[in-house]
């Protein structure tokens, strides 16, 4: 209660505690903050960790520096922003997929091309695994493109689907109402504070007013002032609690709430770098896979033999080893 009885010069104890609360905390946007070196300092929830509940209480200014944005609407834009990261990134895979099928198309076409098909020998034999070997080389490639459409591109585009959006529209919506709450009961703080004031100014006019003869006003109607400035008082301290009560709840609801969007975050960057690695794996894979096909090409080449290769040539198209010799006359 709120004592409005005071000696001449003297504060009241609700200006005191008012004039106090002005010095010592600040309200920005109807939310609560100590002043900076008043009172025990703050210490973070989770320290050393970044957490998201520990760095996202105040508002701050869009890009374009015209609205206001919470530290919790910050959050969910980056759950969504996230969400469009993915997308690109599958994105980005599918045109990695639409490059090897093309890739492998060409190289299976250009494996059935008849240039160079009449040569002989060792060189012929290499040659022809060679052709061979762009093939199966387009076989392998094809295999990792359907391979990056199964374990890459699919997880990435049906990680957390339509629903998402409609969850996150819940997590704002409970916590933009919870700001609405406390925004009323800020207002009701503001008008309460207000109406103590007239309450104290109304009974202060009055007290001087009698003591100094200037008016008729009795006992009686003093009393009465003074009833009306202590419930004011007591008005006051009732919407100051109800504040401190939904602010209390926001708080509560804001760091379970931001916990929970931490632990998304975490799991979409989880299951990327997953899906990212089995791209690596089965890169690897190809790699060791195409290796393996240009090994048979590689012995044939080393066997090369031009002396025999000559050898066969000349079998097959010698047109006769009798030498020509000199005249006679």
């Amino acid at each position: 209660m709120f004592c409005t009885t005071k000696p001449p010069g003297s504060v009241s104890p609700a200006k005191r505690q008012i004039k106090e609360v002005k010095e010592t905390k600040i309200t920005i946007n109807c939310v609560t903050f100590p002043l900076p070196g008043e009172g025990p300092e703050q210490q973070l929830l989770k320290p050393d960790e970044w957490s998201y509940c520990d760095y996202f209480w105040t508002d701050r200014k869009d890009p374009q520096g015209t609205t206001l944005v919470t530290g919790f609407e910050v959050l969910l834009q980056k759950q969504l922003k996230g969400k469009q990261l993915q997308k690109e990134m599958a994105e980005f895979i599918h045109e990695r997929i639409k490059i090897e099928e093309e890739y492998a198309k060409n190289l299976s076409k250009l494996s059935l091309s008849p240039l160079a098909a009449q040569e002989e020998g060792t060189l012929g034999e290499a040659w022809t695994q060679l052709k061979k070997s762009l093939h199966d080389e387009a076989e392998v490639h094809l295999k990792f493109s359907n391979k990056l459409h199964t374990e890459v591109e699919k997880p990435l585009l049906t990680f957390r689907g339509d629903n998402f959006k409609k969850d996150l529209k819940k997590y704002d919506h409970h916590i933009a109402d919870l700001r609405k709450q406390l925004a009323s009961r800020y207002a009701s703080v503001e008008k309460a504070r207000k109406a103590l004031a007239d309450r104290q100014k109304d009974l202060e006019v009055k007290t001087q007013q009698l003591e100094i003869k200037l008016s008729n006003k009795t006992e009686e109607d003093i009393k009465k002032a003074r009833r009306k400035s202590t419930q004011a008082g007591d008005d006051l301290m009732r919407c100051v609690d109800l504040y401190n009560q939904t602010q209390s709840k926001w708080f509560e609801e804001m760091v379970t709430t931001s916990m929970e969007l931490e632990k998304l975050e975490v799991e979409r960057i989880e299951w990327i770098q997953q899906h990212l690695r089995q791209y690596t794996t089965l890169r690897h894979e190809t790699d060791m896979f195409n290796q393996s096909m240009v090994e048979p090409v590689d012995q044939l080449l080393q066997n090369v033999d031009p002396a025999k290769d000559r050898e066969l040539w000349v079998k097959e198209n010698k047109t006769g080893d009798v030498r020509p010799v000199d005249m006679d006359i």
